[in-house]
């Protein structure tokens, strides 16, 4: 059986750092933990359908760390405030543990100024990252009940003007994807390329003040790393 993390590392060796994230992450989460110098951080996820329902993230999260606290001395969560309307703060501040800074994910890859100028330009936007490009027709169009309800189409999209795609990676494939959602909804189009935006820079600082390692503790395909593979989640709305 592989030995739980060891909370002393050698004299002059990083301890390890566990990274509870949301599962729409867990992709860039992943191929982040498998870069050279960021061997001693762990990484995993929650399910990605917590963010049909909010109220629950800050509970799991806390169950998260306590669970951890015996094998880490360092914990991060990426997270976002994510609609938990502050309760996820609260949470973190009686646990002590730091997390995304911003309201969701959309802040996190195109950066907080980034992201108040695209609103300012039109407040009427509507942002897909590649995780929900990838899963856009499973998590939006039947997640919303589109499909089965096309009428619903013009009442939850009526308002929008415009979808960006904030893209993470170069892939054509996830961009032809965004720009047929476009249609879908009827939205222009636009893509910005973010890359992991605030996203790796604020695990780079995470992993050079404290080491990463990929783990899957869970079934569920969006608690673990197996979302790097793709498979569809149960997520619907900003991470």
């Amino acid at each position: 059986m592989p030995a739980s993390p060891d909370v002393r590392p050698a004299e002059g060796q990083p301890s390890r750092v566990l990274v509870i994230g949301c599962g729409a992450l867990a992709r860039e989460l992943v191929e982040i933990a498998r870069r050279p110098g960021f061997e001693h951080l762990d990484v995993t996820c929650l399910p990605a359908r917590l963010h049909n329902r909010p109220a629950l993230i800050a509970g799991a999260v806390a169950r998260k760390i306590r669970a951890a606290r015996p094998r880490y001395r360092t914990i991060f969560v990426a997270y976002a405030d994510c609609g938990t309307g502050g309760e996820l703060d609260r949470v973190l501040a009686a646990e002590g543990v730091e997390r995304l800074a911003g309201a969701h994910c959309y802040e996190v890859y195109a950066g907080r100024e980034a992201f108040a100028r695209l609103t300012d330009d039109d407040p009427a936007t509507f942002f897909l990252t590649d995780f929900l490009a990838r899963h856009f027709d499973s998590l939006v169009i039947a997640g919303l009940g589109i499909d089965r309800h096309p009428e619903l189409l013009p009442v939850y999209f009526g308002n929008y003007r415009r979808l960006v795609y904030l893209a993470q990676t170069d892939d054509p494939d996830l961009t032809a994807r965004a720009q047929r959602a476009a249609g879908r909804l009827g939205l222009t189009f636009e893509r910005r390329s973010t890359g992991l935006g605030e996203l790796g820079g604020t695990l780079t600082s995470l992993a050079s003040t404290t080491t990463v390692t990929a783990i899957a503790p869970a079934a569920d395909p969006s608690e673990s790393p197996a979302a790097r593979s793709g498979s569809p989640t149960d997520y619907a709305g900003a991470a």
